[in-house]
């Protein structure tokens, strides 16, 4: 179906914002070299500032989600766009790593607002959410392709510190185009009584206890749960893969063109496989008006299970073969993101949508980075294999509570029987 003009306008604000979120997040990895010199400290000092930024990037998806439901979405997205933006300036003036640290802090609280916000938005706002998400994701996907590339570009020619202040001004056009963008955040929910720019009252502690135990008692509890095992999956193989691929037999003796020797096939093949998530983001949205999100959810988990269990065979193939496996790898693993966004819209009431996306992204960045640990545990005391089999069996945890979505009650007779318990509460 054609998006009507609110879907588009909040569309293009949302996948606009979405884009820089990641643009800056996928910079700083690069930047870590860098300061790695310039300071001369270790890696542990360094990786330590980096996961304390990352870390409050999830964590504070739930404080993020609160203050949506009070202030609105919009709102919250243009603070999200402004404070990432000063956070990567204010890079430019640091003098220690302690600065550093100070900025990254900064940077990971204004981003963490984004995705319970954004999706807040583009749940309660749009009419064909399906195909919003599906665009939405894309355009995170480039920011995740792009952020890394320009920073690295820019930093042949340009002093880091430079560097860091262009990062900054795409995200200020970011800003100056969403204080202009008009919609109606509301529009894809019936009246009920919410205020016209999307907030709400603000939640009292008791409120909020009990909007918590409302939430987690229904089958968002299995949505959270769908949520941390994708995360899980995604911190797992995204972290480890480029320095797996480049590690390959395969990819030895292949040199890159003279013009980007700067870059090892491992990247270029890393890179096809977030531009092939691009398109199952896009397949995956048109589907979730079409199929069930919690069987899309089983299906796409059984196949990322068998995906991770192919890996070790695949690997001692040739460069064709790896490439196509990362292409599959990609299709699927961003394949999954329109279903499980589409399911917290599916199971939860309009009223808290912001605190359901916070808890969401709690799962997602915060409890989903343990595997990151996991993973550098594994690699380093047993085998690679041991990796992906356990990615395969957190795959396969993640189909058996997909099924217990798909068998439980349908999403609309739960909601009915929440508010009339609410309402007897009252």
């Amino acid at each position: 179906m054609t998006l009507n003009d609110n879907d588009r306008s909040i569309a293009a604000f949302a996948m606009l914002a979405h884009a820089t979120v990641h643009w800056f997040e996928l910079a700083i990895p690069i930047f870590l070299v860098v300061w790695l010199e310039t300071f001369e400290i270790s890696i542990a000092a360094a990786g330590v500032v980096v996961a304390v930024g990352y870390a409050l990037f999830g964590i504070g998806a739930l404080p993020a989600g609160l203050l949506a439901d009070r202030y609105g979405p919009k709102r919250l997205v243009l603070a999200c766009l402004v404070g990432m933006s000063l956070s990567f300036a204010t890079l430019a003036l640091a003098t220690s790593i302690y600065a550093i640290a100070v900025s990254l802090i900064l940077w990971g609280i204004t981003a963490s607002v984004y995705h319970p916000a954004g999706l807040a938005l583009i749940s309660t706002g749009v009419e064909e959410r399906g195909t919003v998400f599906a665009w939405h994701g894309i355009a995170g996907n480039v920011g995740i392709a792009l952020g890394p590339f320009a920073t690295a570009t820019l930093l042949l020619v340009l002093d880091w510190r430079v560097v860091a202040v262009a990062l900054a001004v795409p995200g200020a056009l970011a800003t100056l185009y969403g204080l202009r963008a008009r919609f109606d955040p509301t529009a894809a929910v019936a009246d009920d009584g919410s205020a016209a720019d999307g907030s709400n009252d603000a939640l009292s502690a008791g409120e909020f206890v009990s909007n918590t135990r409302s939430l987690f008692t229904g089958s968002f509890l299995l949505v959270f749960a769908v949520v941390t095992v994708v995360g899980l999956y995604y911190r797992g193989v995204l972290t480890y893969l480029p320095e797996l691929l480049n590690g390959l037999p395969a990819m030895e003796g292949i040199e890159p063109p003279a013009a980007l020797e700067e870059l090892s096939l491992g990247d270029y093949v890393y890179v096809a496989l977030l531009v092939a998530g691009m398109a199952g983001q896009y397949v995956a949205g048109k589907l979730t008006s079409r199929v069930s999100v919690a069987r899309g959810l089983v299906v796409v988990f059984v196949g990322l299970a068998i995906i991770a269990v192919a890996f070790v065979p695949v690997s001692a193939m040739g460069v064709a073969s790896i490439l196509l496996y990362c292409t599959v790898l990609g299709f699927a693993l961003f394949a999954i993101e329109p279903f499980y966004q589409e399911a917290v819209a599916v199971y939860t009431p309009p009223d808290a949508r912001g605190l359901s996306y916070g808890y969401t992204y709690l799962g997602m960045f915060g409890l989903g980075s343990l595997s990151i640990a996991l993973g550098g545990f594994l690699l380093d005391h047993a085998t690679t294999a041991a990796l992906f089999a356990t990615l395969a069996v957190i795959a396969l945890l993640g189909a058996v509570i997909a099924l217990k979505l798909l068998v439980g009650p349908a999403p609309g007779s739960e909601s009915a029987s929440t508010e009339s318990t609410t309402a007897a509460d009252d």
